[in-house]
Order: structure tokens, then C-alpha cells, then sequence
């Protein structure tokens, strides 16, 4: 006997609940012809735990919510959220308007309680295309075993990057080696090492180090970091080139060839691979300390330094790192307890999507093409449409996964989706001009 499935028809199904996906049922729920489900395979919404340490703050400032930016007067905004918990007067004298990470956790916890939309353990097993009715059908998988399908005409793929561990550190046992994003999942592997290194630098990076270095003080490990950047570098956050991460640019960069973006995308590293200069500061300031105390554990910083292979020292069973310095071309090797890979995130492909794999256009590098409305090219015939959020970065720039160009992409998307204009996108969001003068 051939199983019944209940099936549920909807406009649009969006996979992966994170701030963006989130942001996208937030303002859909005020849209009257748009009926938008949204699924995500893990019980809860939780956002960055393993790096949730206590004073870690927002880069972007609480107006870049799920929907202020396009929608400054919506219920599900953060002030509204302010409002509700009865901090609202409280966060005003606080004078500081860029949130800690926890309360901006804690925002979205609010806001996806509040979205009947937003479905939580239901897993995306797989995604077809069917011809004959102009639908995806997404097959789900409760928490609880039982079996669902998912039927839109539209899919928004919002699950998010994975950690990236290169090949240099791959190789290590897991014990030896972590990854930030589970850095205070591990603080007994920190606490119990003589020596930790930490291997790349972004935000993530630093305020590891930061944290490593409150424990040196203490009379903990011993704290090395090692990055090839040429610099311990600041985020480039100055306001005149801020206006790269506008929406203006956003379609200035989508607009030039393909080489050109990617070679854009090296140039702006001080957008994703700097440091905060709060943190910068913090960083000093520690070190500063420690000059005060006798005997700490010893502390080492290089820039400029490349990681070429690491393995585990069978005589003493510590790591081993092969380094280059990237100035002088000289090698040597770094030897250390416990290696925290401060590598970054990739975009990654998931298995839901094989069935549809073959509709979807790619580029010379075998990336995704996307439209200027986010959605990704399709195969002649395929009348859906499967729009990705914060896997664009080839396409759109370096502000792809800013939570700040949230709201503007999920308003675009409604826009497409709804064949109007569901919400106002700005017109005029850059003192710059980026295009060829006279150019239409």
C-alpha cells in the first residue's frame, strides 16, 4: 500500500531559519497575498552559541533588524522588541546603540515566536521540480519521524555557511584542533592546554584572543596568533567606505563582469577579515596588563604568516605547524597544544537540492548565477524560481552576509515573488557615484 503523505500548498517555501530567512517570514507575515512557510531542521533558533562570549557586541547597529531598513514602522522590529521586554527606556540611557550579541539572540528567539510561518524540526530531505504543475515539492521529515511534502511555486535556500578548516589543519585529531565557531563548547580543552594558537584573524579570531589572553593573565595557557594578513588590519568600517555595502553598490557590483567582481571581492578583504577596532584596542590593552604581572605563560602575535601543513608530534603528541613568513619566504615550525582555526565559513551545497542540481546555471568556477533579484538562473521551462540568501557574495559583494542588507534583499525577494511593490527598496542609499558618468 503506497503511503499518503499530508501535503500543504504555499507560495513560497523557504529552507534554513537564521536572521535571514527569519527577516523574510518577519516581513511576508504583513504581506496579504503571500503565504510563506519556513523550515528548519533544528528544534529551536539559536545563533552563534559557540562564540557567545559575555561581552561580545553587534557590529551593525540595531536599526539593521529583520525589517527596519525597508519597513521602520513594522511590529516585528527591534525597538518593537525593546517595547515588549520594557527595556525600550533602559537601551535609550545605555547610549550605545549597537547590541550584544546575546540580546540580539534573544530578539530573534522573539520574533520567531511570534511567526506561526517559521516551523522548527522539520528537515528538507529533498527538492523536485514538477513540470507539470509548476511547483516545488520539498519532502520533510518531523522531529518526531513523520513524513510531510511541502508544495510552492517559489524556494528561498537561506541555511546558512559551515566552518571552513583548510587543508593545512585538516589533517589534525579532533582533540588537538577547533574550529571558533565551537570555541566556548571547548573551554575545557582550552583550560587543560599549555599553549593554545589561534591560526587565522577576522572578529572571530580576535576575540578569541581576547579571551585567551584574560585567561594568560590569569596563569593560563600560553597564547600565540599566527594570520597571514599583512596586518593585524581594522574593519574598514569609516563611513565614505561604508557605502560599498549599500544597496546602491550592491547593484553597481552585480551590474560589472564576472572577473571584475571576483577580483573586487580579494580587494575588499577589510570588509570580512579585519578586526573591529573596539577589539583592537581591547586586545592592547590586555597585553598592557600583562606587563604588570610575573610570570605568565608567554605570548606571541605575527602577522604575515602562512600555515602549510600541521600534523601531531608522535614523540611528544604535540602540534606540529609548518609556517611560512610570507615576507622573507623562510620556514619554520610553530609547535603547540591545541589549534583554534579562525578560517572563516563556506558556502556549502546541500543534499536537498541534488534532484534540482541540474536546472540550476552555473559559472566557469561552478557557482551559482544570480539575478540581480537574488534568484539563481534556471534551466529553460522551469517557471519557478529558487532565490539564495548569503550565498551570493560572487554575485552581489562583499555585503552578502551583512545583516544590514538583510531587510533590502528580503524586500527584493517579496517584490519578485509578489510582482509588485510590496515594499519601497531605497533609491538613494550612497553619496557615491560608481558607474561611468552619463552611463544609463
Amino acid at each position: 500500500m503506497t503511503e499518503t503523505v499530508p501535503t500543504t500548498e504555499h507560495d513560497v517555501v523557504a529552507i534554513g531559519c537564521g536572521p535571514f530567512n527569519l527577516g523574510l517570514a518577519a516581513l511576508a507575515s504583513t504581506v496579504d497575498d503571500v503565504d510563506l512557510v519556513v523550515l528548519e531542521e533544528e528544534p529551536e533558533l539559536t545563533w552563534h552559541r559557540g562564540m557567545m562570549l559575555r561581552d561580545a557586541s553587534m557590529q551593525v547597529n540595531f536599526l539593521a533588524d529583520l525589517v527596519t531598513l525597508v519597513a521602520p514602522s513594522h511590529p516585528l522590529s527591534f525597538l518593537a522588541y525593546l517595547h515588549d521586554m520594557d527595556r525600550l527606556y533602559t537601551f535609550t540611557v545605555r547610549e550605545n546603540f549597537f547590541p550584544s550579541r546575546r540580546e540580539y539572540e534573544d530578539y530573534l528567539r522573539w520574533a520567531a515566536a511570534k511567526l506561526p510561518s517559521v516551523r522548527f524540526s522539520h528537515r528538507a530531505q529533498e527538492v523536485r521540480w514538477d513540470a507539470a504543475d509548476g511547483r516545488f515539492t520539498v519532502d520533510v521529515v518531523r522531529g518526531d519521524g513523520t513524513r510531510l511534502r511541502v508544495r510552492a511555486r517559489d524556494l528561498v535556500v537561506g541555511i546558512g555557511t559551515a566552518p571552513d578548516v583548510p587543508d593545512a589543519l585538516a589533517a589534525l585529531p579532533e582533540e588537538r584542533l577547533l574550529h571558533t565557531s565551537a570555541y566556548l563548547y571547548r573551554t575545557s580543552d582550552v583550560a587543560a592546554a599549555d599553549k593554545v594558537t589561534v591560526v587565522g584573524s577576522g572578529q572571530s579570531g580576535a576575540e578569541v584572543v581576547v579571551d585567551l589572553l584574560g585567561r594568560n593573565i590569569d596563569g593560563g595557557p600560553a597564547v600565540s596568533w599566527l594570520t597571514r594578513t599583512p596586518s593585524f588590519a581594522p574593519l574598514d568600517y569609516t563611513k565614505m567606505n561604508l557605502e560599498l555595502t549599500t544597496p546602491a553598490y550592491m547593484r553597481y557590483f552585480h551590474s560589472l563582469p564576472q572577473d571584475v567582481r571576483d577580483r573586487l571581492v580579494k580587494e575588499q578583504w577589510q570588509f570580512y577579515k579585519g578586526v573591529s577596532t573596539d577589539t583592537l584596542e581591547e586586545i592592547h590593552e590586555l597585553l598592557y596588563q600583562r606587563q604588570l604581572e610575573h610570570g605568565p605563560a608567554e605570548v606571541e602575535l605575527r602577522f604575515g604568516i602562512t600555515v602549510e601543513s600541521s600534523a601531531v608530534d608522535p614523540a611528544t603528541g604535540r602540534v606540529v605547524l609548518t609556517c611560512r613568513h610570507r615576507d622573507t619566504g623562510e620556514a619554520f615550525a610553530h609547535t603547540t597544544d591545541l589549534v583554534v582555526a579562525a578560517t572563516g565559513y563556506r558556502n556549502r551545497t546541500p543534499a536537498f537540492l541534488e534532484p534540482v542540481d541540474g536546472l540550476l546555471a552555473r559559472d566557469a568556477r561552478g557557482r551559482p548565477r544570480v539575478r540581480a533579484d537574488h534568484s539563481v538562473e534556471l534551466a529553460d521551462g522551469v517557471t519557478g524560481r529558487v532565490f539564495v540568501a548569503n550565498a551570493e557574495i560572487h554575485s552581489h559583494g562583499v555585503s552578502a552576509p551583512n545583516l544590514d542588507i538583510g531587510a533590502v534583499r528580503n524586500a527584493t525577494i517579496l517584490n519578485a515573488v509578489t510582482g509588485r511593490e510590496a515594499y519601497r527598496l531605497p533609491k538613494r542609499s550612497a553619496f557615491t557615484s560608481f558607474d561611468v558618468p552619463g552611463r544609463l
